[in-house]
């Protein structure tokens, strides 16, 4: 019976064997800024997302004085 390890082995030698070496660098590269875009849009959100509820503090405060 193979462990993890070994099939993690076994598929990178697969991908490597199917993609060729140039494809996988081209893949880890779009992964990349994938991955810096996402982190991008999320912290937009979030930055977005402070606001609202900044509004609706200064809101909340307005409306028991």
């Amino acid at each position: 019976m193979l462990g993890i390890g070994e099939i993690l082995i076994i598929l990178i030698v697969v991908v490597v064997v199917l993609f060729g070496g140039k494809k996988i660098v081209e893949l880890a590269r779009g992964m990349g800024k994938f991955t810096g875009e996402f982190q991008k849009g999320k912290m937009e959100i979030e930055e977005e997302l402070e606001k609202i509820k900044k509004e609706k503090n200064e809101a909340f405060k307005s409306e028991i004085k």
